[in-house]
């Protein structure tokens, strides 16, 4: 397997770095739902799926998805797959590294002759760039692409309905987008995007769970007046009291185990050096693997921001943008896949997702589970986003337990 392994390897490499050149923009990767590139990263894969002897097809929604059935097959499918968007100037390896590393799954039970047969799919879109709303393929296969999505809208006036159009699609057949029965379960083998891995030295991990999102925005109001003139015991300061707010947050995450807090956009009125801020409005991200510990958290934070408004004479207020529950993994398959790390000859490292991923949207549906590997220096969502080759065959070793047990668990 040695050898093999550090051929696969090397082809996942290659494939994404190959694939990363379909792109909207020159010397930048960056391919959003439906556009042009997206054509040619299909055509690509779909030579790479029937060379494998796979059926192929491309859904309402855009998804690819091939088909390899073993043989004597009882006909239910392990599905291994991710998103093939991307947000603007990205890194080479977020999203597509799941696709490709899953025709590797895929010789892999072809190698082992297992009874496992595994649809591969690329997701059309998971980042919401394009139109604001992620998840648009996965929602489609788990049978939850809600009508009104159709209307929304990109940066050019073009809608989600006219943008599938024109790739040649129909969007009254995304109800035939969704999978059918027959499904063992769903596997995402994705970069961690985070620094943990790397800061402890390991190279792949099984994910638990998926953490939860609470999105919104406090605007506080106050007086708008001149910053010469003023004394600072008659202010009523929008900026001095977004700042104690901003600082709170991150103080609460820091007391609190699991909690992350940002605050990562600000916009000020008047916005000029010398009058003093009458309103400022700060977005918060607030995540955590428990929601009763998110939810809780948030609550803190709006009292204290009326707290902090109160006691400067200014008003606040709250909305909330968006509050998505925590996804746990099947424990089954989440297990089966630590023991799958621990025979491949790693140490078992279980950990919690800090970002959403299609598997949070196949969960509900299907049994899920998810592999990480490493992310050097922690960097995603950049042009220097990176993965080791090392750790490409760390997880195709894993990968070889994974088919095993599973294959196993049917007999």
């Amino acid at each position: 397997m040695g050898a093999a392994v550090s051929e696969r390897a090397r082809r996942v490499l290659e494939e994404c770095l190959s694939i990363a050149a379909m792109s909207e923009e020159p010397g930048r990767i960056t391919r959003r739902f439906l556009t042009e590139p997206m054509h040619r990263v299909h055509a690509h894969l779909r030579k790479q799926m029937e060379d494998l002897g796979m059926q192929v097809r491309v859904d309402a929604a855009g998804n690819l998805r091939g088909w390899w059935p073993a043989e004597a097959s009882n006909g239910d499918r392990l599905i291994i797959g991710s998103h093939l968007d991307t947000v603007p100037n990205a890194g080479a390896y977020d999203g597509i590294l799941g696709v490709v590393i899953g025709l590797e799954w895929v010789r892999l039970a072809q190698a082992m002759r297992r009874d496992c047969p595994v649809e591969v799919v690329g997701f059309s879109e998971e980042e919401g760039v394009r139109y604001g709303v992620p998840f648009l393929g996965s929602r489609a296969m788990t049978g939850c692409f809600d009508s009104g999505l159709l209307g929304l809208v990109d940066a050019n006036g073009i809608t989600v309905e006219e943008a599938i159009r024109q790739f040649g699609l129909r969007p009254s057949q995304i109800v035939q987008a969704e999978m059918d029965g027959g499904v063992r379960g769903f596997v995402e083998v994705h970069i961690e995007q985070g620094p943990v891995l790397d800061a402890e030295g390991l190279q792949v991990a099984a994910v638990e769970a998926i953490v939860g999102q609470t999105r919104g925005s406090l605007e506080f109001t106050g007086q708008a007046n001149h910053a010469g003139t003023t004394p600072m015991h008659l202010r009523r300061d929008a900026m001095a009291a977004a700042a104690e707010w901003i600082t709170e947050a991150e103080s609460l995450a820091q007391r609190t185990p699991g909690l992350v807090a940002t605050v990562g956009r600000v916009s000020v009125a008047p916005n000029a050096g010398n009058v003093i801020a009458g309103s400022v409005a700060a977005s918060l991200d607030c995540r955590h693997a428990d929601d009763s510990v998110r939810r809780a958290a948030v609550d803190q934070l709006t009292k204290r921001a009326e707290e902090i408004a109160i006691r400067r004479g200014l008003s606040v207020r709250w909305t909330e943008h968006m509050n998505q529950p925590a996804v746990p993994m099947d424990l089954r398959l989440t297990a089966m896949m630590a023991d799958a790390i621990r025979d491949a000859g790693f140490q078992v490292r279980r950990m919690t997702s800090g970002a959403g991923h299609d598997a949070m949207i196949m969960a509900p549906r299907v049994p899920a589970t998810m592999l990480f590997l490493r992310s050097p220096g922690g960097i995603s969502h950049h042009p220097d986003e990176a993965v080791l080759l090392e750790d490409i065959e760390a997880s195709l070793l894993v990968a070889e337990q994974f088919l095993k047990r599973l294959a196993s668990s049917v007999r």
